[in-house]
């Protein structure tokens, strides 16, 4: 089955410095596929720089790879024409970081919900779009009646977010992507926010990719786990796998910061060794990598396929095949035995 949403070998640089002569590499040689017919929650984790929020971008048609391909339904993106763009617009939603910055302080919420409903003409009359967007609102965990003909200003942060669900919702996407949805929200409310897409994928069976910097909430949320490092992938797979025994050392790293309960501190200790090699043409994880033996100097290793659902970058798991295409779409898929919900099957 044709991808609904696909990147091919995509990197991305960007200009910098005098006259733009440097070059810095935001994604490097990424490619992924959403099957519009197994919808499912995958999670991007990385810190900041690592390539998260360009992935998205790329992803959501608003900046063009460097090199490589976006496909929507196995069309490239800049190709579509007036109406295949529309109807990407349509299925592929974004819920961005800041639940401050979406909203024009001078229109009431009503307008950032209405407005998607009118320019797509999902209903008749002005009842039927305000029946829409009531039940936008519930679905997400809002009442209406405490919602509706309010100011932005006049809201929580935690409401501003959940209308940006459910302004995603109103259209009947089949992908959202959502960056850092809960970094700007208070820790009571990040659960409700992360249940109600949780509860979204379940019911209609939109996929999402979930992009974070948390890995907690990542292990909470996603079924699989992309682990980004300097714009390249370190680690990929079931996120069961992945979290709870973790092959890369840059992944290793990340579950140690994590904090334990019962503990004043225990984010562990990041060791650097001594002599490490430069990641400048090889592993970009080797100067700070405390296992990197002089092979990481030479080239960035590929990602070694350890398990049917589990891929890293690392050569100490050399004795494993290589991910052919390196194509981590390949140990993304569903658990063996899972079925899709019941509405992505009716709509794929």
């Amino acid at each position: 089955m044709t991808p609904l949403l696909e990147l091919r070998g995509v990197s991305k640089h960007f200009a910098g410095g005098i006259l733009g002569r440097d070059r810095k590499l935001a994604l490097d040689r990424f490619s992924f596929a959403i099957d519009p017919a197994l919808p499912g929650i995958t999670a991007v984790v990385g810190e900041s720089g690592s390539g998260k929020t360009t992935l998205a971008r790329l992803l959501l048609g608003l900046i063009e790879p460097t090199e490589g391909e976006v496909r929507y339904r196995g069309r490239p993106l800049p190709g579509l024409s007036g109406s295949q763009r529309r109807e990407f617009r349509r299925e592929v939603q974004a819920i961005f970081q800041d639940p401050y910055e979406v909203y024009n302080p001078f229109y009431r919420v009503d307008h950032v919900l209405a407005t998607p409903v009118r320019k797509f003409r999902l209903a008749a009359t002005r009842a039927d779009r305000r029946r829409l967007v009531e039940e936008a609102l519930r679905a997400v965990g809002l009442r209406p009646e405490e919602i509706l003909g309010r100011y932005p200003h006049q809201l929580s942060g935690g409401q501003r977010q959940r209308i940006m669900v459910a302004r995603a919702l109103l259209l009947r996407p089949r992908v959202i992507v959502a960056d850092e949805p809960v970094s700007m929200v208070d820790a009571s409310l990040r659960a409700t926010i992360l249940g109600s897409l949780r509860q979204l994928h379940e019911e209609l069976g939109i996929s999402i990719l979930y992009i974070t910097h948390d890995l907690a909430t990542a292990y909470q949320v996603a079924d699989t786990i992309i682990v980004l490092y300097r714009a390249a992938v370190a680690e990929a797979g079931d996120v069961e796998l992945v979290v709870k025994a973790p092959q890369h050392p840059y992944t290793q790293l990340l579950i140690a910061s994590v904090p334990r309960v019962g503990t004043a501190r225990d984010w562990g200790t990041e060791e650097r060794n001594p002599e490490a090699p430069s990641p400048a043409q090889g592993c970009n994880f080797a100067d700070r990598c405390p296992v990197a033996i002089p092979r990481c100097s030479a080239a960035p290793p590929p990602l070694y396929r350890t398990d049917p659902r589990r891929a890293a970058a690392c050569f100490r798991l050399s004795e494993q095949p290589v991910l052919l295409g390196e194509d981590i779409g390949q140990v993304l898929g569903p658990r063996p035995g899972a079925e899709p919900p019941v509405a992505a099957v009716l709509s794929a």
